[in-house]
């Protein structure tokens, strides 16, 4: 048997895999941490590329197709999530859409105790029915309390039981750390998500719902002759923004859910604890303009790409070629471009048969800076082994030839 190594340069833009966080978001989220203080406001993030003030209790920046984790302070301290958890009661929503169990045309009716409701409202109207479509565009764009108890009550019978749904659907879906006691995020000690979960819930609600992101995108709703705007600063300050949505109590301060695409790559921003409005609005502009320049999507190997063909023994075919399956794409820091170091490695020849999808090789990815990473790579492609007669002459010269 003999080994190869390769050395090899990545190049090129797209998304795909992570570096330094591709699944991680998924793996970091698995064990249930013990609960520890939040450090104070003025304590640096965490980077790639080192600390970064911010003025957030909690913050967490991602990539959306990689899941790379870009900026990260506190992220998995339990938080009062205030409006922001009305991201969960959405989800709750556009899938029952999706199943076809409700419908956007459908009137709901509004009770008492919606329109007594307190906190940012929609404005509705005792005794009368709304459309989900409306209801909707008034919990995303108007923040509504009373709209968010209209569907909670529609879909459930109680904002109770609704809760109960949403957390069943919480911990479906990978929120590992959220807990939710009312549609609304209305104060109660025992409502409390983390940034890392609402990053996983935004990017849930992109990937899982296009057809009804465009809502998060609408600049101002109209409704009882009172027309509000989206308050979502980063639609107005950030190139590319679409989404999704802010949140405010005393205890939690100012905090932001939001999501920006830029020349085909789309992050995921999160800031919780932010003393005003305006520091809301100059931190998430702040660090997604960092986010943007700082980092990068590195192609590797696109998925059908031949990384190389690997001699067989005994096969129909001399090769067989080496391909990754997947996009190989990694995220990372712009200057660690030049330091990337990518090898190849696997025994060869391989034995034939050989069915395609067949593990035959690892990626390994290192380099100055750059956390390592091993890849596995399968075979391209099916290879028979030769019949009877035409192997003897191949197991002859392997004889003879070493």
């Amino acid at each position: 048997m003999r080994r190869r190594d390769m050395m090899g340069a990545a190049a090129g833009l797209t998304t795909g895999l992570s570096l330094f966080g591709g699944e991680a978001l998924a793996q970091r989220q698995a064990p249930q941490r013990a609960a520890r203080p939040a450090p104070p406001p003025t304590s640096p993030a965490s980077t790639p590329l080192g600390p970064l003030d911010t003025s957030a209790r909690h913050a967490l920046i991602i990539d959306f197709d990689t899941g790379a984790i870009l900026l990260d302070k506190a992220s998995d301290e339990r938080m009062p999530p205030s409006s922001m958890s009305k991201l969960m009661t959405m989800y709750v929503v556009f899938e029952l859409l999706k199943n076809g169990r409700l419908r956007m045309d459908q009137q709901l009716p509004v009770s008492e105790r919606a329109w007594r409701m307190g906190g940012s409202k929609m404005f509705v109207e005792v005794g009368s029915s709304i459309s989900v479509e409306n209801l909707s565009r008034g919990v995303i764009v108007q923040s509504g309390n009373d709209a968010c108890i209209v569907l909670a009550e529609g879909i459930s019978g109680s904002e109770t039981q609704f809760a109960e749904l949403m957390n069943e659907t919480a911990r479906r879906i990978g929120l590992r750390d959220s807990t939710f006691r009312n549609a609304t995020g209305w104060p109660d000690p025992e409502h409390r998500m983390t940034a890392r979960d609402l990053a996983t819930l935004a990017r849930r609600i992109i990937r899982d719902f296009p057809e009804y992101y465009s809502l998060y995108n609408e600049r101002s709703f109209r409704w009882n002759d009172i027309a509000q705007e989206n308050r979502n600063p980063a639609l107005s300050r950030v190139a590319g923004a679409d989404g999704l949505k802010t949140g405010h109590t005393e205890e939690a301060g100012y905090g932001l859910t939001a999501s920006a695409i830029r020349g085909g790559r789309r992050l995921i921003l999160v800031v919780n604890g932010l003393p005003s409005m305006r520091a809301r609005a100059e931190e998430s502009e702040r660090l997604f303009e960092w986010a943007f320049r700082e980092f990068e999507n590195v192609v590797v190997f696109r998925a059908a790409d031949t990384v190389e063909e690997v001699p067989v023994y005994l096969g129909d075919r001399p090769t067989v070629p080496l391909v990754a399956g997947r996009d190989l794409v990694l995220t990372l820091p712009r200057q660690w471009r030049r330091n990337l170091e990518v090898r190849v490695r696997y025994d060869a020849p391989v034995p034939a048969p050989v069915s395609k999808g067949q593990g035959i090789g690892t990626l390994m990815i290192s380099g100055q800076g750059v956390p390592e990473m091993n890849v596995p790579l399968i075979a391209g492609a099916d290879i028979d082994r030769l019949g009877m007669f035409p192997r003897i002459p191949a197991v002859i010269g392997r004889w003879f030839g070493g």
